[in-house]
């Protein structure tokens, strides 16, 4: 499945597909995020999330303009703690290197206690940490 959100431009900033090979919801957001598109994909994911029963997220902010600190108390106090409940787990962030996005997802990772976060700089190392056995709830 597939699903894309659009800004009041009518442009793509958040594509969210369900991976069943992986047991995964890919998201990747693109352009400026305002605080009320954050909140509104973010809820859209995990609601996919539940739906289909995963605990994982990969999720691409590479082609993020600009930082989204104006939502990182709403990620972490809110949101954070409701997708948890909904399931999430295991959470890889892909940023490009010495973006404010990037410093946005360090912070975020930092502070983060709901679920286990990862920030990476590279797609395939994302996907690598997410596919490891031990973040596998029947290999627990």
């Amino acid at each position: 499945m597939i699903q894309e959100l659009t800004n009041s431009f009518g442009k793509v900033y958040l594509t969210i597909k369900t991976d069943a090979v992986n047991k995964w919801v890919q998201v990747s957001w693109k352009g400026y995020l305002t605080p009320e598109n954050l909140r509104t994909g973010a809820k859209a994911y995990v609601e996919v999330l539940q739906q289909a029963n995963f605990n994982r997220v990969l999720n691409d902010t590479r082609a993020v303009i600009g930082s989204w600190d104006h939502s990182i108390d709403w990620v972490l106090n809110e949101w954070a703690p409701k997708a948890a409940q909904a399931g999430l787990r295991y959470f890889a962030m892909v940023a490009a290197p010495e973006s404010l996005a990037d410093t946005t997802a360090g912070d975020f990772s930092k502070k983060l206690v709901s679920f286990k976060a990862e920030v990476f700089q590279d797609l395939q190392a994302a996907q690598a940490w997410l596919a490891k056995p031990y973040l596998d709830p029947v290999a627990r």
